[in-house]
């Protein structure tokens, strides 16, 4: 008979394992997200995968905050993170310590991930823009590719953590 793993048989590791463990070389940058739901979900999805940091940049909320920790179940406390107030000054900072910069975006220039080829040899940044209005229309011009999710339904958009989970996992299982 099939039966559910109990925690303790999963053999996770803990935080302070987690904080020396080697990690995929992918930080998430979270555009004026609004929600802190999306926040502690990607900080969860983040911790899953062994993201190595998640930026979070201008109203994007931060921990700690009882909402996020709600979503996050504790990994604002695994995952490294910090806060920035200009996203044009992260992505230069990112570009200047070698990273790809991928915006999550519908655009005129963005490829179905899909049609994205991962590339081992590089270390990447993704960038998911606000609930309502996508990335920041400032940040646009610095980005160096951007990618969308195929979707086959009536609506245009997917969950900003949603989003996050199927990037992060697509990125994860080509980079480790």
């Amino acid at each position: 008979m099939v039966q559910k793993l109990k925690l303790e048989e999963l053999n996770r590791i803990d935080v302070e394992t987690f904080k020396t463990v080697e990690k995929i070389p992918l930080i998430v940058v979270l555009d004026n997200i609004r929600s802190m739901h999306n926040v502690g979900a990607t900080f969860r999805t983040a911790d899953a995968f062994l993201i190595q940091k998640i930026i979070l940049c201008g109203i994007t909320p931060q921990p700690p905050h009882r909402e996020i920790h709600k979503a996050a179940l504790g990994a604002t406390e695994s995952v490294d993170w910090s806060h920035e107030s200009d996203i044009n000054t992260t992505i230069q900072d990112l570009k200047s310590q070698g990273f790809e910069i991928v915006g999550i975006e519908q655009t005129t220039d963005s490829r179905m991930i899909t049609d994205f080829t991962i590339d081992k040899s590089k270390k990447y940044a993704v960038i998911l823009g606000n609930e309502v209005e996508g990335i920041s229309d400032e940040a646009l011009p610095n980005i160096d590719s951007f990618i969308e999710i195929p979707q086959l339904g009536t609506k245009h958009s997917l969950n900003v953590s949603v989003c996050g989970g199927i990037v992060m996992w697509e990125f994860a299982k080509a980079l480790k």
